[in-house]
């Protein structure tokens, strides 16, 4: 997760990406590889930490969705870290066929790969809701506007899931669905991150 094409690199990035860390659970210290492929960088492991912190009662035998999955840094540290299952969503064959390889390495059937564009993904009603939705997608592109209306209305969550979020720092306020309670919020440098309660 964390592909940012537009977006000036955060702190923690270098410019050779392709390792990721996983930093707790069964996998803690485990390093996967994965391509330089579509501006993909890795979500810092302190936002990472900060996130699964905030998660922490939540995670265990959670449904995931890791939309914009790139490293699958955040889908894969949830399963790590109790998640019963993740749906990795990401439109670079690359990088989906990586995530499939780093699950196998890690001898997980938990996790699921879907190559196919976010927005395609979550137009069709969803099959299941789910308990948390990581939101990374490029910045600067209008995801968000595009995509908040679809989780929303699809049934892609329901009361009680959260939906993480991370986006510019320029934008002060999200237009959020109506039933989305801002429960945690910090900002890095020019990244802000959200997580929110669906009521």
């Amino acid at each position: 997760m964390g592909r940012k094409k537009t977006a000036p690199q955060r702190p923690g990035h270098t410019p050779s990406a392709g390792e990721l860390r996983i930093i707790g659970g069964v996998w803690r210290s485990r390093k996967l590889t994965f391509p330089d492929a579509g501006g993909v960088r890795p979500t810092p492991a302190r936002t990472r930490e900060t996130l699964f912190n905030w998660l922490n009662f939540h995670l265990a035998g959670s449904h995931c969705l890791d939309l914009f999955a790139g490293s699958g840094a955040l889908g894969l540290e949830a399963l790590s870290r109790g998640a019963a299952d993740a749906t990795l969503v990401d439109h670079t064959p690359a990088l989906a066929k990586a995530l499939k390889d780093n699950l196998q390495l890690l001898n997980s059937t938990q996790g699921q790969v879907v190559c196919q564009s976010v927005d395609q993904f979550l137009a069709r009603p969803a099959g299941q809701a789910f308990d948390i939705i990581f939101l990374d997608p490029p910045f600067r592109q209008g995801w968000l506007e595009k995509l908040f209306p679809l989780i929303a209305s699809n049934g892609w969550v329901r009361p009680g899931s959260w939906v993480y979020v991370e986006h510019e720092s320029e934008i002060v306020t999200l237009a959020v669905p109506a039933q989305w309670q801002l429960h945690r919020q910090k900002t890095a440098g020019q990244v802000a991150y959200n997580l929110f309660r669906t009521t």
